[in-house]
């Protein structure tokens, strides 16, 4: 990998950090090439401040350090993509991003995901996930099941309306299914990814 830092007259280059996960980008910083060095070699985010006028790791006050993932350069060989998973929040206002957004996939189903496991831990009087919680995980398989019988039942008739929601409905027990045993929509996708490419 050759970077050109020269090209710019302070000798830094851009550096996009990006979560490799959710695919946001976090924040930018520069870098000269004893950042990039250590950045390599620990496996931790480092920067030139040019505020500080020094190498700093980003985290080494707050701990929420940047764990390397893989790094790029562009076409032009001036800027760099770098992808992590970053361990709290990345703003030094205690936001997830530079940008004040959550760190989060924009995917729908991803979001999804997410409210279900924040309202497994609710009152069950407040919330329908709650209560299907309490019941323990053979409610919720058992649900699973009822919902895919029913889905089925839908295929078979005319309904596209009726057909689209009991898939749905599916869909959503499924999650809270998967939330139960331990486990993520990513995990999932990532299997298919592979059967894909196989």
């Amino acid at each position: 990998m050759k970077i050109d830092f020269e090209k710019y007259a302070d000798g830094l280059v851009p550096a996009v950090i990006q979560d490799h996960e959710t695919h946001k980008v976090l924040m930018l910083g520069f870098m000269n090439g004893e950042a990039l060095e250590k950045t390599r070699e620990e496996g931790k985010v480092s920067f030139f401040s040019r505020s500080k006028k020094r190498i700093w790791t980003k985290g080494e006050e707050s701990g929420n350090f940047l764990l390397v993932k893989s790094i790029a350069v562009d076409c032009d060989q001036d800027t760099l993509l770098i992808k992590v998973e970053p361990l709290g929040p990345v703003c030094h206002t205690g936001a997830d991003t530079c940008w004040d957004e959550t760190n989060h996939k924009e995917e729908f189903l991803f979001q999804l995901e997410e409210v279900i496991d924040q309202r497994r831990y609710a009152s069950p009087d407040e919330s329908y996930i709650a209560r299907l919680f309490a019941k323990g995980l053979n409610k919720i398989a058992q649900k699973v099941g009822e919902e895919a019988v029913e889905m089925v039942i839908e295929a078979k008739d005319s309904s596209d309306d009726l057909f689209l929601n009991e898939s749905a409905d599916l869909l959503f027990h499924y999650l809270i299914l998967l939330n139960a045993k331990g486990h993520t929509l990513q995990e999932v996708v990532n299997i298919l990814q592979s059967r894909h490419k196989g």
